[in-house]
């Protein structure tokens, strides 16, 4: 492993994590008492998904790259259409929300966790063509770098989101609500013209 292959996976890993740190800021907006066993569970699932789609992707150039070709044209779609549909439930949530209690139940459950991951780190799905030349070892460290840089870079979303959050109580559910509809349209956006 040489100095460049590192320099590289740690890159990789923060341009994938920046749609994860984001989405993490709205989580910690959402949720300004957020535990540290919570925080570490949502930089946790975001980082799973960051390492698993890069290693979908790379399994995919080596089988069955002809199929998944077809289905990345449906990535920025998919993206839309998940944080779309969690961004309006927490922006509709935060509109009718009548409770002052910033500490309340959590905003995102797990279900909804997974599929803001799943959002999140699809596009990560194409990196498996970045690191096509790679064997299945490199592949793999390349993937676990990722994961650790999301899982750094998510933890400060997450801290800089809560600190923020207790500031905004009441319509922190509505900012975090309007920063993951923007963050798929942004996908979404960057996926036709990019």
């Amino acid at each position: 492993m040489d100095m460049m292959f590192l320099i590289t996976s740690i890159g990789l890993g923060a341009g994938l994590a920046m749609d994860a740190f984001s989405v993490s800021l709205a989580n910690g907006l959402n949720e300004p008492c957020m535990r540290t066993r919570r925080m570490c569970l949502i930089a946790g699932v975001f980082s799973l998904f960051q390492f698993a789609m890069p290693l979908i992707g790379w399994v995919c150039v080596h089988t069955v790259v002809q199929y998944f070709s077809a289905v990345e044209v449906l990535i920025p779609w998919i993206a839309l259409a998940l944080l779309g549909f969690i961004g309006g439930k927490m922006l509709y949530e935060g509109i009718t929300q009548k409770s002052d209690d910033p500490c309340g139940t959590p905003a995102v459950g797990f279900a909804a966790l997974l599929v803001q991951g799943v959002a999140t780190s699809i596009d990560a799905l194409s990196v498996g063509f970045t690191i096509a030349e790679y064997d299945w070892l490199m592949a793999l460290i390349c993937c676990l770098i990722i994961a650790a840089v999301t899982f750094a870079i998510c933890m400060g979303g997450l801290l800089i989101g809560k600190k923020f959050g207790t500031h905004l109580a009441g319509k922190a559910s509505i900012l975090g609500g309007v920063i993951l509809i923007a963050i798929g349209v942004e996908i979404f956006l960057s996926g036709f013209l990019g």
